[in-house]
């Protein structure tokens, strides 16, 4: 499937879905449709409306739409969207609320690049920004990268996040959500040894798969069940002419998309036929519950082959990280360099995309580090979403995290600094 032509394809039927969507919205708006009675005329209409919005979506980086922060004035206060740090493959940005004083919680979110935009994390962002200073990865769609940028995989990944800490200082609590947990741990280990006043003062590590085998799930069953060719073979292609990243060998979004909706068709493909059936009715809206999440859903990015190709084979087949084996410009990381940074695990009971103990085993990796800067929370009923966007994030496991973050700040309270890490670990 590495071809141009295979990649091309994809994109022509999303195309012709997309056109097809609106040809059949533009039939169901004619003044002549209402001439008749016939309801197969809004079903056409109500399918097309939904088809091209979906279709359309695939291929547009969702808005981040960060709503105003009221603060301690009273006043509300717009949020800028400032590039701090710019390289090819991704940014470091700053949700910089301007007229307001700068909070002293200073938050890095570690965004996952496994086929969606670091928007992913809006709601996480908004309920951090009246308590913080946040910062995020901004991570780009491999398409739009041209070839003569180069590689980008799991080792240039957690150089990026040694740059991206470097550059913000050592007053920082760095939160990293699923895929990217454990490379943000190799990456903390790493300046632990290089540049130890580089590292962040805490460590949240949430729902990420620092050792895969801990807990199967069918995303680690998929990654033990198929091998490194068939892998290569059949979830790589080539960028086509469209895209400024010609050339360049990616995992499409398109095709992981694909994957996504395979684990759970039957859920969406009702919440698609209950979507028709209201905008049919007129009882659906630009902003509705459907249209929210799926418009993030379905926007997807592609991957580079080899950043995808070293997780599966490092992280998953091979384990590295759980093996405190993993190699980074040569140089192999140990995690038990870390001394000095708390670290805070949070997994969802229900979470079937890295279940919990996955995450958990992090702790057992810190050799070096305190029982009182380790601490663990497992948040009973949540599955992944809910455990970093979702109501679980908000009433639980956001006020958690923040006060961890104030026990291991120098500016904390006497009585909260004699408090252990683990003061809320979960039985």
């Amino acid at each position: 499937m590495k071809y141009m032509l295979t990649y091309d394809l994809m994109e022509t039927i999303r195309n012709t879905n997309q056109w097809m969507g609106a040809t059949a919205r533009a039939f169901a708006a004619y003044p002549a449709m209402s001439m008749t009675t016939n309801p197969m005329v809004e079903w056409i209409g109500a399918w097309g409306e939904v088809a091209e919005r979906s279709f359309a979506r695939m291929v547009a980086k969702p808005d981040w739409g960060i709503p105003n922060v009221t603060t301690e004035d009273g006043k509300d206060h717009s949020v800028r969207i400032m590039k701090l740090v710019e390289k090819p493959f991704g940014d470091l940005i700053h949700f910089k609320v301007p007229g307001r004083t700068p909070r002293k919680r200073r938050v890095l979110l570690v965004a996952p690049m496994s086929g969606h935009y670091a928007t992913l994390l809006r709601k996480t962002v908004i309920s951090l920004l009246p308590d913080c200073e946040v910062f995020i990865t901004d991570w780009h769609n491999a398409r739009d990268i041209p070839v003569s940028a180069g590689k980008f995989d799991v080792e240039d990944y957690t150089l990026y996040l040694m740059d991206f800490m470097k550059h913000l200082g050592s007053d920082l609590h760095v939160i990293a959500v699923c895929q990217p947990v454990p490379l943000a741990l190799a990456a903390t280990a790493y300046l632990a040894e290089l540049d130890p006043a580089a590292q962040p003062r805490t460590l949240t590590l949430i729902g990420g798969p620092v050792d895969p085998e801990a807990n199967h799930t069918d995303v680690t069953d998929f990654g033990r069940s198929v091998t490194m060719g068939q892998l290569e073979e059949t979830m790589i292609q080539q960028v086509g002419f469209k895209h400024p990243g010609v050339g360049r060998m990616v995992y499409p979004g398109l095709l992981q998309l694909a994957s996504f909706i395979s684990m759970n068709a039957d859920t969406h493909m009702t919440a698609f036929q209950n979507q028709i059936l209201k905008v049919a009715k007129g009882e659906a809206a630009d902003h509705d519950k459907h249209n929210m999440f799926y418009d993030e859903y379905l926007a997807v990015m592609d991957m580079t082959a080899e950043f995808y190709l070293s997780t599966v084979e490092r992280i998953f087949k091979g384990r590295d990280i759980a093996r405190n084996d993993f190699v980074v410009d040569g140089h192999k990381v140990d995690i038990g360099k870390i001394t000095t940074v708390a670290v805070k695990i949070v997994e969802g009971e229900d979470d079937d995309i890295s279940a919990p103990g996955q995450c958990l085993a992090a702790l057992d990796l810190l050799t070096g580090l305190p029982a009182s800067k380790k601490a663990q929370h497992l948040e009973r009923g949540a599955g992944h979403y809910g455990i970093f966007a979702g109501s679980s994030w908000r009433n639980n496991i956001r006020p958690l995290v923040l006060k961890f973050i104030d026990e291991n700040s120098p500016a904390a309270p006497a009585k909260l600094k004699r408090k252990p890490a683990n003061q809320n670990t979960a039985a």
